[in-house]
C-alpha cells in the first residue's frame, strides 16, 4: 500500500473512530483529538482534569476501539516502584519468578500521578522513555504500541510529589479536561441512568498501530514549518537574543529542544488526519497549546496578574 493510500485510510478510520468513541464519550472531542495524536505518533500524554470527568472510562473506551489492552494504576502515597513494575517470588520449585506488574500492558492511565512519591514516579518515567524496565538487574521489553496516560487532579495539591519540569517534559501533550456544557451533561445523565448496553467496535489492532506511528514518520515537512516550530519554541525562552519582553517579564523557564520534536511530530499527525499529506504551518498553531504548555514555568509576576500559560503561548504564536 503506497503512503498516500495508508494516509487516505487513516482520515476514514479516524472518524469511524471517533464515531465509535462518542457512543459512550459525550463532547470532549479536542481532549480525544490530542489523545489519539498521541497515540498515532508514539507519545504519552499528561490529562488535567478535576475528579469525575469520565477520564478513566474515556481511556478504557479508546483503548477498546484500538483493540489494545488497558491498565490501570491508582497511584498513592504508600505506592513502591514494584507495585507498578513487578517483582520476584520464589514459586514452589524454590527458584525465583518474575510476576509483572501494572505497567506491562498497552495503554496505561496513571491516575493522580502526583499522589505518589518521586521513586514511584521515576519508576513509571523510566518505563515510558525506555519501553523497558529493569528489575534484579534483568531488563524485560514492555509491550508495543506502549502509551501512558498520566492524570493530575489540579484541585487538591495538599500532600502531594508533583512532577519536576524534566519529567513533565516527557510527556507529548498536556490535556486540560474541562467541564461539560449543560446540554452535553443533560446526554450524559440521560444515557448514564438508562438500562441500555452500548456495544464498542474494534478497529484497529497493535500492528496496525505501530504501522500508523511509522507512517506518521514517514510523512514529509518542508523545511519553513520545522524552522516555525523551532522558532516558536525559542521565542518562550527567556533572556535569549531576540526574547520579547512580555517572555522575559512572565516567564521564568522555556520549552527544550523536545518540544520542538513533539511540535513537528504532532503536526505530521495533524496533518495526516485531515487529509494533507504534507503539514504546514496551521497545523504546529493547532498543536502548540497542548505540546508548550507543560513546558513553560510561569515566574511569580504572571502568577500575581493571573496571566495564564495558555495566554502566554497564545501572545507567542
Amino acid at each position: 500500500m503506497s503512503d498516500v493510500t495508508a494516509v487516505e485510510n487513516l482520515v476514514k478510520k479516524h472518524q469511524d473512530l471517533k464515531k465509535e468513541i462518542a457512543k459512550v464519550i459525550v463532547g470532549q472531542e479536542e481532549v480525544i483529538e490530542q489523545i489519539l495524536l498521541s497515540i498515532y505518533t508514539g507519545g504519552h500524554s499528561l490529562l488535567i482534569g478535576v475528579p469525575g470527568l469520565a477520564k478513566t472510562l474515556m481511556v478504557n473506551t479508546i483503548a477498546q476501539t484500538l483493540g489494545l489492552d488497558f491498565k490501570r494504576i491508582q497511584f498513592t502515597p504508600d505506592l513502591m516502584p514494584s507495585d507498578i513494575l513487578g517483582s520476584e517470588v520464589l514459586d514452589q520449585n524454590r527458584n525465583f519468578k518474575f510476576i509483572m506488574g501494572p505497567v506491562f500492558g498497552n495503554i496505561i492511565l496513571a491516575d493522580e500521578i502526583n499522589r505518589t512519591p518521586p521513586k514511584t514516579q521515576a519508576a513509571l518515567l523510566e518505563a515510558m522513555q525506555e519501553r523497558a524496565v529493569t528489575i534484579a538487574g534483568k531488563q524485560y521489553k514492555l509491550n508495543r504500541p506502549y502509551f501512558v496516560l498520566a492524570t493530575q487532579n489540579p484541585i487538591e495539591q495538599e500532600g502531594t510529589y508533583p512532577l519536576p519540569e524534566a519529567q513533565l517534559d516527557r510527556f507529548m501533550f498536556a490535556i486540560e479536561l474541562k467541564y461539560p456544557s449543560i446540554e452535553e451533561e443533560v446526554q450524559v445523565v440521560k444515557s448514564t441512568t438508562s438500562d441500555n448496553e452500548i456495544q464498542i467496535n474494534t478497529l484497529f489492532n497493535a500492528d496496525e498501530i505501530i504501522e500508523v506511528q511509522h507512517l506518521i514518520r514517514r510523512i514529509p515537512v518542508p523545511d519553513n514549518v520545522v524552522d516555525y516550530a523551532v522558532r516558536l519554541v525559542n521565542r518562550t525562552r527567556p533572556n535569549q537574543d531576540g526574547a520579547s519582553d512580555y517572555v522575559n517579564n512572565y516567564i521564568d523557564w522555556g520549552a527544550g529542544p523536545r518540544a520542538s520534536q513533539n511540535l513537528v511530530l504532532a503536526a505530521k499527525a495533524h496533518a495526516a488526519i485531515n487529509g494533507k499529506f504534507s503539514p504546514d504551518i496551521e497545523d504546529v498553531k493547532a498543536v502548540a497549546l497542548g505540546i508548550l504548555r507543560h513546558r513553560i514555568l510561569k515566574n511569580y509576576k504572571a502568577e500575581a496578574e493571573g496571566i495564564t500559560e495558555d495566554k502566554i503561548i497564545g501572545e507567542l504564536l
